[in-house]
């Protein structure tokens, strides 16, 4: 039995990699990488259910943002040609709002640029909330930062039911990236948002320089804070940022890496998000089956995403319920 098939079973048979198995999945060969795949496809069959789960975003507020992300268009650091603005306008968050409503997208985000959101526009957001809540049809989330403990309580209080804060990166890359703030910093605001009630959303974003022993560790650190969501983003380099000229992942290297947050995460919902439109077809495809029963629809944040109903096309071809 090859070495693959023994971490495939064992987590068949309910149970978890050790890091150091986890770990190893880094040295993977090509002529391994097929085996990789179909045993990360077998493990989604047993565990994910087959409704697809559906999210979209708005992005709320744009730009300005004080942190250094070395990846973010919204950075103030980086000159960008990105549209700035401020909170959106109550009717714009609630006509976004309704249009997903009616495509039937499950989930709906405010996503706003900046360290948190505070104060008056905190409170604005919280009345966009309650409002929405009161409509129905849709689960609310929210991505607004490092926030405190009232200010998540707020949030769930006004009906956000999942707070979004991605990791991003390995601990041991991250620092690379950014230094405005820390993967600790993140996980704070993460477990705060569970005790007040939240469920979580938080994943990360490849294609930045790191390794693929660095994607690991980024599943692995996921591990910490429990999400209910993973979310991975294939960096699109943008004018102007410090990535400006990364190199792009290879097909290959994005079907591994699925692979590799399956093996460690089997139940969860592992999300495609920003990135995945500029994948071929088939790969994309290739990229359902092998683990990613979540997405983004619509458009992204700074970055044009796919439009829903090509979304649903594909989600079918895939093998999933929308």
């Amino acid at each position: 039995m090859t070495r693959i098939a023994i971490l495939k079973n064992k987590i068949l048979e309910g149970g978890s990699l050790s890091p150091e198995e986890a770990l190893s999945l880094a040295d993977i060969a090509p002529e391994e990488r097929e085996e990789l795949w179909q045993g990360a496809e077998e493990i989604t069959r047993a565990f994910c259910e087959k409704t697809f789960d559906s999210c979209s975003i708005i992005n709320a507020r744009s730009g300005r943002c004080p942190e250094n992300c070395k990846w973010c268009a919204q950075s103030a650091h980086h000159a960008t040609d990105i549209e700035t603005y401020p909170l959106v306008s109550h009717d714009v968050c609630m006509a976004v709002a309704d249009m997903n409503r009616k495509a039937g997208i499950r989930r709906f985000s405010l996503v706003t640029s900046g360290r948190k959101m505070q104060g008056k526009d905190l409170d604005t957001v919280c009345g966009y909330y309650r409002e929405l809540n009161e409509k129905g049809g849709l689960s609310l989330c929210a991505s607004m930062g490092l926030l405190e403990r009232d200010e998540l309580q707020k949030l769930y209080d006004a009906g956000v039911t999942r707070y979004h804060c991605n990791l991003e990166a390995a601990p041991s890359f991250f620092p690379t990236l950014c230094s405005t703030h820390s993967v600790e910093d993140k996980i704070r605001t993460i477990l705060m948002a569970k005790e007040v009630g939240m469920e979580v959303c938080s994943g990360g974003i490849i294609g930045m320089g790191e390794t693929p022993l660095q994607r690991i560790e980024l599943a692995l650190e996921l591990l910490r804070v429990d999400p209910h969501s993973i979310p991975i983003n294939i960096l699109c380099p943008i004018p102007g940022t410090p990535l400006e000229n990364a190199a792009p992942l290879t097909p290959e290297e994005v079907l591994d890496t699925i692979s590799f947050f399956r093996f460690i995460h089997p139940t969860k919902t592992l999300r495609f998000a920003g990135g995945r439109a500029a994948l071929p077809k088939d790969v994309q495809l290739r990229a359902l089956r092998i683990g990613m029963n979540g997405s983004i629809m619509g458009d992204m944040l700074t970055t044009v995403g796919s439009k829903v109903e090509e979304d649903k096309r594909l989600i079918s071809e895939g093998g999933y319920e929308y």
